[in-house]
């Protein structure tokens, strides 16, 4: 390590001398940032806003929050080990839970890569009027293209313009839009309400900041950065201005323009069409909001994809012991390969907004695991210092939120009936990865009573 092990644990470790440096120097929060201010945010934020007002400000609000206290987590994890993820996990908890995250994580993402797509294929249909599955076959062999050439930095500038542009363009919205202060600040009451709808939406605004996708690609990203412990105020700045300040930003502003101008009581969270979402930006720029909100969805997406796309093959690479760059051959051959399989998306039937509702919603489901996993490791040998009693604490109300908020979803999910393929097969991750996160947590309390026990005898 660089520094001693108070320096670089200490969470004041941001040198506001080096304001400027940090600034340009700041990226991988980004990424992970680009693709949570993606079109399945949008699409869970401006459904919790249309349909349900500002009853789900709150929960937007503390998505913001937790999901940069996720970021933080993860990236204090992978500063402080120097490693991959699962690299850590396969160290000190064994093989097989390796191979658990690496499930986890890969299907998580490998579905938001088929739905964002699906996505973008359909916007890019609706502004040229070429077929979608077209655009999802091209879209595809232009990200391979991309990524197998100028691999992850390429993904990072990206994330930066883009996120940056649209996160302008809706803040710019809220000095038009008529926001009721008072509603507002009764959304900020937790509350769910009634039903599939609720809950699917709550979980999916929540799922779009705090989801394993974003906690387990920190480590690898910071890693092609050549980011070390030396660089802790740096990342720890890097996680509070692009998770914290601009996706919260992000996330607020698309909530109170949905919840100020397209909220309407009849409009069914599963109803929702990228059309009528447009219309949010109606004060904004008038009769050209349709064409406008397809474009930044267009320019989300591209974004998300991109920064999604090196997820699975970075989980991969590290588990079966590659490099994790385009150096490596093997992983350049899986970042083309999780490219190209991404054009299945376009011939994926239905409205994409609510898939990718329920996409994000899927994601939490199977984030509490890896919460777990990151907080064992992080008060375990794995680590030079384990947590602070702070950082512990915020820990655990984060994944008491990420387990409430899951199981509401699957409760309602089930309650529904498994009448269909869709909750059957989320009903069924549901039960591999819950018992997956009670056994990892039943292991630590077993080593944890079995230390103090060794610590009373001697």
């Amino acid at each position: 390590m660089g520094r001693t092990d108070e320096a670089v644990t200490n969470v004041t470790a941001v040198d506001t001398g080096q304001f400027g440096t940090y600034v340009r120097e700041m990226g991988p929060s980004w990424v992970a940032g680009a693709i949570a201010a993606g079109p399945a945010t949008m699409a869970s934020v401006l459904t919790a806003g249309a349909a349900f007002g500002y009853a789900l400000l709150w929960i937007v609000v503390l998505s913001a929050v937790l999901g940069a206290l996720a970021q933080y987590l993860s990236m204090r994890l992978g500063l402080l080990t120097e490693d991959g993820i699962v690299s850590v996990v396969e160290r000190h908890l064994g093989d097989s839970w390796a191979w658990i995250l690496v499930v986890d994580a890969v299907l998580a993402a490998g579905l938001a890569q088929l739905v964002i797509m699906k996505g973008l294929a359909d916007v890019s249909a609706a502004v040229t009027g070429v077929d979608a599955r077209a655009w999802g076959v091209a879209w595809a062999v232009v990200l391979a293209a991309g990524l197998a050439g100028r691999g992850y930095r390429f993904v990072e500038m990206a994330a930066k313009l883009l996120v940056s542009a649209v996160v302008l363009a809706f803040l710019a919205s809220l000095l038009v839009v008529p926001v009721d202060p008072a509603a507002a600040a009764s959304g900020l009451v937790p509350r769910i309400p009634a039903g599939v709808d609720g809950a699917l939406v709550a979980a999916g605004v929540l799922g779009g900041a705090v989801h394993i996708t974003l906690v387990t690609m920190h480590s690898y990203t910071m890693r092609a950065r050549g980011w070390t412990a030396d660089d802790y105020g740096l990342a720890t700045f890097d996680v509070a201005v692009s998770i914290f300040g601009a996706f919260g930003a992000f996330s607020v502003a698309i909530f109170l323009v949905a919840a100020g101008v397209l909220h309407d009581p009849t409009v069914a969270a599963d109803e929702l069409t990228a059309v009528a979402a447009a219309r949010t930006l109606g004060p904004l720029v008038g009769p050209y909001a349709e064409w406008l909100f397809l474009l930044g969805l267009w320019g989300a997406a591209v974004s998300t994809l991109g920064g999604n796309t090196v997820v699975p093959p970075f989980l991969v690479a590290d588990k079966l012991g590659w490099e994790t760059d385009i150096s490596d051959s093997r992983y350049r051959a899986a970042l083309v390969a999780m490219a190209l399989v991404s054009a299945a998306g376009a011939f994926v039937g239905g409205a994409f907004f609510p898939l990718l509702v329920l996409v994000l919603a899927f994601g939490l489901v199977g984030t509490p695991f890896v919460l777990v996993v990151v907080l064992y490791l992080l008060n375990s040998e794995a680590v030079p210092e384990r947590n602070s009693a702070s950082a512990n604490l915020g820990g655990v109300a984060l994944l008491a939120v990420a387990v409430v908020t899951a199981g509401s979803f699957v409760r309602e999910q089930i309650a529904g009936g498994l009448t269909d393929p869709t909750t059957v097969f989320v009903a069924a991750f549901s039960a591999f990865v819950g018992v997956a996160t009670v056994a990892l947590v039943g292991r630590y309390l077993r080593e944890r009573v079995t230390a103090l026990g060794r610590g009373v005898e001697g």
